[in-house]
């Protein structure tokens, strides 16, 4: 008896128990990896010379017992070490991953069994045990795996005349109503009747007092990607699209293209309600499969679509490929290349189009905004389409804004798009940098997502507007008064005296013109990495990133600077100035180097109020 891997014993019984609403799906997800298995072989016998001689006629059959259910294919099969590493283990992304979000609500997720991939544990919801038997093609062996699912498994070796795997469910009282021939139809129909390989149901039939056993074909075999438009309904294709993305809800938005022409080709694309689980994996999983004439040739290719679509899920089918194209060749395929590149068109016109549906595309958005803005900085070819799909929030409207719409909302006499910066969006909202703006009415971009401290300076003007930080020096210059360079003037002997406090620790001290109610906030010189760019960096493991230097701004009209221009005590006055751009520091999310002395230093002002 082999143990399961870490807790996937426990994991079992809540996916038995906790997580799917309906039991049938348990035969779509044994359907579609028979499916699995079908196309791989199919492409092998094509192009793999130990393969081509084989007799292969792709089939599943599924045979109702008593009490029992068996899901067989003549496909790939697995060998040994097939059968420890995809059955003896759960999920891709991990089991401990898994069970951290099978907590509170999460526990009624079933989006999470497409997102983790762990569709064939689903058979435990109505069997007490699964028994395996598979042949790995081109391996005269054959190998039985059983578990009851709870504490673990046994692989043994077995008989098998031919490639391909069986499996066998003896059900529990949960899964007693599936050795009914109607029930299993009835679920093949609903789930599977668009797999492209023929499914046999065989049953036996009671008829003048003897066992008849019937054998017949009950899906229609046929690509539902090849099928004419006009003949699907909104059911057939969101059930291919929960066979092959393993999801179990409904995807948000559907994109079915049947090209002809100098290439002819077929593109069935689909985004999930919900982004996959492994979307910001360095080892994420390609949701699309390639097709050549039908023929499977690749699900594990990530040069098919550009890695900030890496979310959609769906098939290209060729007409023009050659059936021998290899990984390391496919991204310099013509053909291919002007596949992927038509097929981007295509989806950005579609999400441009889904974009007039606002309730629709904030779903979207909030899945999808960040690898959108990562295609701002890879694909300069869709620069401009891109920039008009990206969303973000804002000072002046609830909800997302695009930037056409902050345009559209400026004044005539206001030359940029103004944005702020930083981790978090609720601290950005109560950033003393945006006093200024709002008393000039001026609408402020609120970016909190992490990408957009990389992404956001290499975008350039926007339609002949400048783009500027407002925790940059001079971003105000433009906005600046007379009644503002006044008091600039006169600041400056308090100014000099910080600075001369400080010394090198900042790297100038200025009057500020953004600043109302906070004595003093931090701003990085044009040129210089961000706070928040700095510590992305440290996070990705660079070194020797040079020492943050800011530019302190302080509010000359705050009576801690008005006192402190007054003060002539020394300890006072340095005390100040230095809580002056540590509490600024702070305010910028950036570790205080000498907390302690932070520390004593507020204790010493705070004492003197007594």
């Amino acid at each position: 008896m082999k143990k399961f891997k870490t807790e996937v014993s426990q994991l079992l019984n809540l996916l038995v128990h906790s997580l799917y609403t309906h039991n049938e799906i348990f035969l779509r997800e044994l359907i579609s990896n028979s499916s699995d298995a079908l196309d791989r072989l199919k492409y092998l016998t094509l192009t793999d010379d130990a393969l081509k001689g084989l007799d292969f006629t792709p089939r599943i059959d599924i045979r109702i017992g008593e009490n029992s259910l068996s899901v067989e294919d003549n496909g790939i099969g697995m060998n040994e070490s097939d059968l420890v590493d995809s059955l003896g283990t759960i999920a891709r992304s991990g089991t401990k991953n898994f069970m951290e979000k099978l907590t509170g609500d999460a526990k009624k997720d079933s989006n999470l069994i497409g997102r983790f991939g762990v569709g064939f544990y689903s058979c435990f919801m109505v069997a007490n045990s699964v028994e395996v038997v598979s042949s790995r093609a081109g391996d005269d062996r054959a190998w039985k795996w059983i578990s009851d699912g709870k504490s673990g498994f046994t692989i043994e070796e077995a008989e098998r005349e031919t490639q391909g795997t069986r499996v066998t469910l003896e059900l529990n009282e949960a899964g007693k109503e599936y050795d009914s021939e109607w029930k299993v139809r009835s679920i093949i129909k609903k789930y599977s009747d668009h797999i492209a390989f023929p499914i046999h149901l065989n049953w036996t039939e009671k008829a003048d007092k003897r066992d008849e056993e019937k054998n017949e074909l009950v899906n229609s075999a046929s690509a539902l990607w090849k099928r004419p438009k006009s003949e699907l309904k909104n059911e057939d294709y969101n059930e291919f699209y929960k066979t092959i993305s393993h999801d179990s809800e409904d995807p948000l938005l559907r994109i079915h293209l049947q090209a002809e022409g100098t290439l002819e080709y077929t593109i069935l694309f689909f985004v999930p309600k919900r982004a996959p689980i492994d979307m910001f994996q360095a080892d994420y999983k390609p949701g699309v499969k390639l097709y050549l004439k039908r023929v499977f040739i690749t699900d594990d290719n990530k040069e098919l679509l550009p890695v900030y679509l890496r979310f959609l899920r769906g098939v290209i089918d060729s007409e023009d490929l050659p059936l021998n194209i290899s990984r390391e060749t496919l991204q310099k395929n013509k053909v291919m290349v002007n596949i992927k590149e038509a097929s981007v068109k295509k989806l950005l016109g579609e999400f441009k189009r889904l974009s007039e549906d606002e309730k629709k595309y904030a779903e979207f958005i909030e899945q999808y905004n960040r690898p959108l803005k990562e295609g701002l900085y890879s694909d300069w070819v869709h620069k401009d389409n891109l920039l008009e799909l990206v969303r973000y929030k804002s000072t002046a409207v609830e909800g997302w804004t695009s930037l056409e719409d902050y345009k559209n909302r400026m004044s005539e006499n206001q030359k940029a798009i103004y944005y702020l910066i930083g981790g978090n969006e609720d601290a950005l909202r109560k950033s003393p940098l945006l006093s200024a703006y709002k008393e000039k009415g001026l609408e402020v971009l609120i970016m909190s997502d992490e990408i957009d401290e990389i992404v956001t300076p290499i975008i350039g003007p926007y339609k002949g507007l400048e783009m500027k930080a407002i925790n940059r020096s001079g971003t105000l210059d433009d906005l600046k008064t007379e009644a503002d360079k006044k008091k600039e003037k006169t600041a400056e002997p308090v100014l000099k005296k910080i600075k001369k406090i400080l010394g090198e620790s900042v790297k100038n001290v200025v009057a500020s013109t953004r600043l109302s109610d906070a004595p003093s906030c931090l701003v990085s010189d044009e040129g210089d990495p961000s706070a928040q760019l700095r510590q992305i960096l440290q996070a990705m493991g660079q070194k020797d990133i040079p020492e943050a230097t800011f530019i302190l701004e302080i509010n000359p009209d705050h009576p801690v600077v008005k006192g402190l221009a007054e003060a002539s005590d020394k300890d006072l006055v340095n005390d100040l100035a230095h809580l002056l751009y540590e509490q600024a520091l702070l305010v910028e999310g950036v570790a205080l180097k000498d907390p302690m002395g932070f520390t004593t230093r507020l204790n010493r002002i705070a004492a003197r109020a007594f």
